[in-house]
């Protein structure tokens, strides 16, 4: 049976984030799980041996390079590109078997795993970027057709930024959709930084990027 939907997921120094993806991956052999890892990681590439829908690749260091070699090896009609701390929604597979037959691509909504108040006015403000702008960023796992993301080139080697400027590529080249379910991601680093001072500094890293500053020079600072 043909791989319908793959998942891809780069990964550096983050093995237990990806075990417990696996842990997510349904018993369907339409579903297969691509790990790009910029290691590499035994305990990472070990995951492989014990889950056969499960392919770990070693792949250059930097977020383009993972996601473009995860895209590489992945064999589905449709990537999704999710990050490794997510937390895949129930009813998930349903949105690529329904999705509109003009679609390029998608997104989930934007949700945090806090209770945070803060959590919920970051997860408002984000839809209201994406209902604005049509902007989403990679927490929110993109999704697109296969031939659509051999079009565009993929993301290229970019170290950070890759999300944005891939979207933009995507919404100018295709129809796209936000699915209506939440994909749920960690809020560790809005928890360690301050959640003020890590929206502050997310959104000078974009603003720099749109005036014209080097994503490498961005993924400096990002640390």
């Amino acid at each position: 049976m043909p791989i319908t939907i793959s998942l891809i997921v780069p990964v550096l120094d983050d093995r237990q984030a990806a075990s417990d993806l696996v842990g997510q991956l349904p018993d369907d052999p339409t579903v297969e799980l691509v790990i790009a890892d910029g290691g590499p990681d035994p305990a990472v590439k070990a995951l492989a041996t014990h889950h056969p829908a499960v392919r770990v690749v070693r792949a250059p260091r930097g977020r383009g390079a993972q996601l473009d070699a995860g895209a590489a090896a992945a064999t589905g009609a449709w990537l999704w590109f999710v990050h490794a701390d997510s937390r895949l929604p129930s009813g998930w597979r349903g949105v690529f078997a329904t999705a509109p037959a003009v679609a390029g691509g998608g997104w989930f909504r934007f949700a945090l795993d806090s209770p945070a108040w803060q959590a919920r006015l970051l997860e408002q403000l984000v839809a209201w970027r994406v209902r604005v702008f049509r902007l989403a960023y990679g927490d929110q796992g993109l999704f697109v057709r296969r031939e659509v993301f051999a079009r565009l080139g993929g993301f290229g080697n970019l170290p950070l930024m890759e999300d944005v400027a891939f979207m933009r590529r995507l919404v100018r080249d295709s129809p796209v959709f936000e699915a209506p379910l939440p994909l749920v991601t960690s809020a560790r680093r809005w928890e360690r930084d301050g959640w003020l001072r890590r929206s502050t500094h997310n959104l000078a890293l974009l603003t720099l990027y749109g005036l014209g500053v080097s994503p490498a020079l961005l993924a400096r600072w990002y640390g």
